[in-house]
């Protein structure tokens, strides 16, 4: 299946995005408009992004200096032509409401929508921080500004960026060193303060896309001795623009003391600036003082709390990010192996060289690489637009259905960003393989969505800080009422599959395999001992992720009819990849679950010398 005939399956056929349109936030709605949104954006990013993406991966964004001393960063002018066409599309503010410019669409339309851009070239393709940080003022945010600073991002004449990790803390956000010094407690856009401090790996921190760029920033106000609180207890949240505005959202003409130091030459996302920002260093002093200029955002000290709003969308975004590169290189690999001849039949027939060769797609190893790049980007593809569904649970179901969206989200989230960023990362190999020495050259694509798909298992949380999230904390929040309505969801899945020869076995796989992660689960914990639970927390969120992938599956295989090929059917692929996931993929678990249920101390205990 192509991109628009599988998100047209997932949406319309699994997840029944049409019966959104009965709840009274979607009542203007129909599959009609969903089509619509759908079909604009498929096309803006075939004519705006796919045919630059090796251009961006070439002509990296690079600094010229301005007559004032700074920096400013020169991008190719697709990346401009891309970016006014999304905004101009409506899409930066899909999901919001009508009053504010939004088109009031469903989550789950607004990431299947967007799912094109990021096939289509993923570094271009990058709005997605924009939004999320406009979704937190939204939440957490006054009005004065949602009015001055969200509207502005919603509607296209500013950016956002999220400015977490410093160069000496990275992803330990308890270590950072950012200072907030309170200056003006009644300041109409918020408590008034000056921020000092260095912030690293900041996605789109400076360029001139739009006329304004607003930073979200953590930072530590000091306590009355002048000492910053330690650990995250201490960490609160402001909104820092690159140039300063007034209350009516109109530039001032001032320059906030945000300074580009320096762009991070990456691996992969080329075309998306990343940089080093210093926070008042008095290059650009505001009334004759160092020190930038932020607004409070909620109360002090529940910065992280906050913050978690927009990280929380950034890592389900990793993980369609990972999909999507993974489904762009099995594209790119299939086109390949329908095409080029190479090698004979295994048998008889394969000896005889005068035979012609036959097509790389003939060959069983082919077949099996493809096979598993499918199942890895289609299933997580199918898992992330089921969080988004969740998503919209969570906003407009009752209280009782949006209570259990929100405890799923936190069990499934760690799963949304770190499965498909390890597995659709080994799609991108395979797709490497299937082309042979070619796939190793700059000739074909499929190095680059390798290249681009690596930084997804580091970026909005490594894969070890999802790991001990999941077992450290999502299993066993609320006593692990998250894991028991998974649990039960995968159990009716399990009930409805048994019915049918076809996947009754499949079912009695799965049901094994869920049963086992409960007893593992509570093996790891048994001795209450962190350090021997979380030893192995990777090997678990590895099994957990699989068995959450199976369950997907099995979802999809009960929705394609048995008889899908002879109908010529779009569904076409569901069942033998089904049959893949359970005979290849799912018996993998029980070596990473030995270890989780042993609290095997192998590598927590090597001593250093021994290495």
């Amino acid at each position: 299946m192509n991109l628009r005939t599988t998100l047209d399956f997932l949406l319309y056929d699994w997840l029944k995005a049409e019966s959104l349109t009965g709840r009274a936030r979607f009542s203007e709605h129909s599959r009609e408009t969903f089509d619509a949104v759908m079909d604009t954006c498929e096309r803006i990013a075939r004519e705006k992004y796919a045919p630059f993406n090796r251009l961006v991966d070439t002509e990296e964004p690079r600094t010229e200096t301005n007559a004032d001393g700074s920096l400013r960063v020169v991008l190719p002018q697709a990346t401009h032509d891309a970016r006014a066409a999304y905004a101009e599309s409506g899409m930066l503010a899909a999901a919001q409401d009508y009053e504010h410019g939004g088109m009031q669409l469903p989550y789950l339309v607004e990431a299947a929508a967007n799912a094109f851009f990021g096939k289509a070239s993923i570094s271009i393709g990058s709005n997605l921080l924009t939004v999320g940080n406009a979704n937190l003022l939204m939440v957490h945010g006054t009005e004065a500004q949602q009015r001055v600073f969200a509207a502005n991002e919603f509607n296209g004449r500013w950016a956002g960026t999220m400015c977490l990790s410093e160069p000496q803390a990275g992803s330990s956000l308890s270590d950072i060193t950012t200072r907030a010094v309170l200056e003006d407690q009644n300041d109409p856009l918020g408590p008034r303060y000056r921020l000092r401090g260095n912030k690293m790996w900041i996605s789109s921190g400076e360029h001139e896309l739009t006329e304004n760029i607003v930073h979200l920033v953590l930072a530590k106000i000091p306590g009355p001795d002048g000492k910053l609180i330690p650990g995250v207890k201490g960490i609160s949240l402001f909104i820092v623009p690159k140039k300063l505005v007034d209350t009516l959202g109109q530039l001032t003409g001032v320059r906030n003391d945000v300074a580009l130091a320096g762009l991070n030459h990456k691996l992969g996302w080329r075309g998306t600036t990343n940089t080093l920002l210093n926070f008042g260093e008095g290059q650009f002093k505001v009334d004759g003082q160092a020190g930038a200029v932020g607004y409070l955002v909620g109360e002090p000290h529940q910065g992280l709390r906050c913050m978690f709003h927009m990280m929380n969308e950034a890592r389900i975004a990793i993980g369609m990010a990972a999909a999507m590169l993974g489904l762009a290189g099995y594209e790119a690999s299939l086109e390949y192996a329908r095409t080029r001849t190479q090698g004979r039949p295994v048998g008889a027939a394969g000896k005889d060289a005068s035979q012609p060769p036959v097509r790389l797609i003939e060959h069983a190893d082919i077949k099996r690489m493809l096979l598993a790049q499918k199942a890895y980007c289609e299933g997580a593809l199918a898992l992330l637009l089921y969080c988004a569904r969740l998503v919209d649970e969570q906003h407009t179901g009752d209280a009782a259905s949006a209570d259990e969206a929100r405890l799923l989200l936190e069990v499934l989230t760690p799963i949304a960003k770190s499965w498909p960023s390890e597995n659709c990362l080994e799609a991108n190999s395979l797709a490497i393989q299937i082309h042979g020495g070619y796939g190793y050259t700059r000739d074909f694509p499929v190095e680059q969505y390798w290249r681009d798909n690596r930084l997804n298992m580091i970026h909005e949380g490594t894969h070890g800080i999802q790991a001990m999230d999941l077992l450290g904390r999502k299993v066993l929040m609320e006593g692990g009422r998250g894991l028991q309505l998974l649990a039960g969801r995968v159990n009716a899945t399990i009930e409805r599959a048994i019915q049918q020869p076809a996947l009754a076995t499949h079912a009695n796989a799965l049901a094994k395999a869920l049963a086992r992660i409960g007893a593992v689960t509570k093996a790891a914990w048994a001795t209450g001992n962190p350090s021997e639970a979380l030893a192995n927390a990777v090997p678990y969120m590895q099994a957990f992720g699989h068995v959450v992938l199976a369950w997907t599956w099995l979802e999809l295989a009960l929705v394609a009819p048995e008889d899908a090929p002879k109908n010529g059917a779009k569904l076409y692929g569901v069942l033998p990849t089904t049959a893949y996931f359970f005979h290849y993929e799912l018996p993998k678990i029980d070596a990473w679950l030995r270890v989780v249920e042993s609290r095997d101390m192998t590598c927590a205990d090597m001593p250093e010398a021994a290495f």
